[in-house]
């Protein structure tokens, strides 16, 4: 209970930094205000409102939705290695936005942004068939590789439609390093319900990934149905990472970097580490947000930017770590 209420005061200094912290400074108080009693003629209010609140948004929704596939990945997979962005699911999505952003125009509406669900989907299922999934020996080292290649095949493309359609260059941006910025012109509410769902589906079928993660044949004698179980949490891996990406572009790192600082806070119970890895990937990602708007002054550094930098670091102690034949 401690440790779940040191996470809550964590996200409240992260929440209080994202509305107050920028180029242009606002008190709390002055923040308070705007919320109560919005002027559309003072410069505070509009900045409180139509820039720090949405982003702030896009931050909870985003951060806490990739923290929830990080930890479904590592753990469904016995890979610590696993996440959205390394695996390539990530890459999924923001290239199925691109795509539909090329042909139809408007990328930040909501019929736009479904198109991040079937991209999501399809990377994890490739990824996970590629790595082994099918045969049930998953490994590590193999489903890197294959998440590599997918990213790999996915920059290529991205960067053929770049060279054919110049007028794609903001939406390659975009989709190099994610960014909370275009928060404002992103379907908030309707990818918050989805991340939700997702989070909550999580938590429904926690128990029987955990079943998973002890082997094949071990969950079959406890009665887990293993190809029902893996499904349900690529299900989950789709939901949370589509909505991440609809609303702040393929952010690097996070679903790596979460998951086992909340086993560390939350213990090895899967439900526990969900809400551990909601609640930090939501700090974590503000973080990043406010401390790229005041890094390189008057410019922003983009907050996929710095998850990177963060997460890079952390990614190659990890792959250190790991024996030849690992699974963990």
């Amino acid at each position: 209970m401690l440790r779940l209420l040191g996470l809550l005061a964590l996200l409240a200094l992260a929440l209080v930094l994202a509305l107050s912290v920028g180029a242009r400074p606002v008190t709390p108080a002055v923040a308070l205000e705007a919320l109560r009693a919005y002027d559309p003629t003072n410069p505070d209010h509009v900045t409180m409102v139509a820039i720090r609140l949405p982003r702030l948004a896009a931050g909870l929704i985003a951060g806490g939705a990739l923290g929830i596939a990080g930890t479904v990945m590592q753990v469904m997979t016995r890979n610590p290695l696993a996440d959205p962005g390394l695996l390539g699911v990530n890459s999924g999505a923001a290239f199925a936005l691109l795509i539909g952003a090329t042909a139809f125009g408007a990328a930040g509406e909501a019929s736009v942004a479904l198109l991040t669900f079937p991209g999501a989907a399809l990377a994890s299922a490739l990824v996970f068939i590629l790595g082994g999934g099918l045969r049930g020996d998953v490994g590590p080292v193999r489903l890197t590789l294959a998440g590599a290649a997918l990213n790999a095949l996915l920059l290529s493309l991205v960067t053929a439609i770049v060279l054919v359609r110049q007028d794609t260059l903001d939406m390659f941006r975009f989709w190099v390093a994610g960014s909370l910025t275009q928060a404002a012109s992103r379907p908030l509410a309707e990818m918050a319900l989805i991340a939700a769902g997702g989070g909550i589906f999580a938590l429904a079928v926690a128990p029987q990934i955990e079943a998973l993660s002890l082997g094949s044949a071990l969950s079959r004698g406890l009665g887990t149905k293993p190809r029902r179980v893996q499904a349900a949490a690529l299900a989950v891996v789709t939901l949370c990472t589509g909505a991440a990406v609809a609303v702040a572009g393929p952010i690097a790192f996070l679903g790596l970097m979460v998951p086992p600082l909340a086993r560390l806070i939350a213990g090895h119970s899967l439900r526990r580490e969900l809400i551990a890895s909601a609640l930090l990937g939501a700090a974590l990602l503000l973080f990043a947000d406010t401390l790229g708007r005041v890094v390189m002054p008057p410019s922003e550094v983009r907050a996929g930017v710095m998850t990177a930098l963060i997460g890079g670091p952390m990614f190659l102690w990890v792959a250190r770590r790991l024996r030849p034949g690992a699974t963990a």
